[in-house]
């Protein structure tokens, strides 16, 4: 059955989103590494722009796709049946190849190679644990934020600019982010290897928060698939 041309949109959109904070997150990296040597004000310079720019994002995309750019968000409302298994898989592949573009356009911005392996080691049980930790506050904050969908787009960029802070990986909590993450051997890199086990560690925050968010407000309405 062809695509209908409103779930291309959405599918648009979901890359577009993807990309464009891709992007954020790299460039800014690469334009702190490039002003400063000092390593707590450049994760600023990178935990400010991220968080502004999803508001921006969440606030212009979220009436076209739900402004999910987030794998981890996709399964949560495919498994609460506000989108079907299809759509999800549609929007997980946007919002990788949303992110890969991203990645690439950060890089040509500042004249750096396309694609580069990043070598920055991001490992161990202190890590993994911060990144279920933030992806679990990340879902709560999507889930107990539908009943004030006004304030959501706020919200989310307050929380991930406080999660570069108070969690010891900077606060992923996004499988495509951490996958284009590992082409960009810049501040804001993630060696190749250790993208699975933290992929793993959100999936299992995501379902946490989930689970905690249903037992929190349990009368939240669920909607019918897309």
């Amino acid at each position: 059955m062809p695509i209908r041309l409103e779930d291309l949109r959405k599918i648009a959109a979901e890359a577009l989103g993807t990309g464009l904070l891709v992007s954020t997150v790299v460039g800014a990296g690469i334009m702190a590494e490039r002003l400063t040597e000092d390593s707590g004000l450049a994760l600023l310079g990178n935990a400010l722009p991220t968080a502004a720019m999803l508001v921006v994002l969440i606030s212009l995309l979220g009436p076209v796709s739900g402004a999910h750019f987030n794998p981890v968000v996709t399964l949560v409302f495919m498994l609460r049946r506000e989108i079907s298994g299809k759509m999800a898989a549609l929007y997980m592949a946007g919002q990788v190849v949303g992110g890969m573009a991203g990645v690439t356009v950060a890089h040509a911005m500042f004249a750096v190679v396309p694609l580069t392996l990043s070598g920055h080691e991001r490992t161990g049980v202190s890590q993994w644990l911060a990144e279920v930790v933030a992806t679990l506050g990340l879902i709560l904050v999507v889930l107990l934020g539908q009943r004030n969908k006004a304030s959501l787009p706020a919200l989310v960029g307050l929380y991930i600019g406080s999660a570069y802070w108070f969690t010891a990986s900077t606060s992923f909590a996004n499988p495509a982010v951490t996958v284009a993450r590992a082409f960009t051997n810049s501040f804001s890199g993630i060696a190749l290897i250790d993208v699975p086990a933290f992929i793993a560690a959100q999936i299992v925050g995501g379902l946490a928060g989930l689970a905690l968010a249903s037992w929190l407000q349990p009368q939240i309405q669920q909607g019918r698939p897309a």
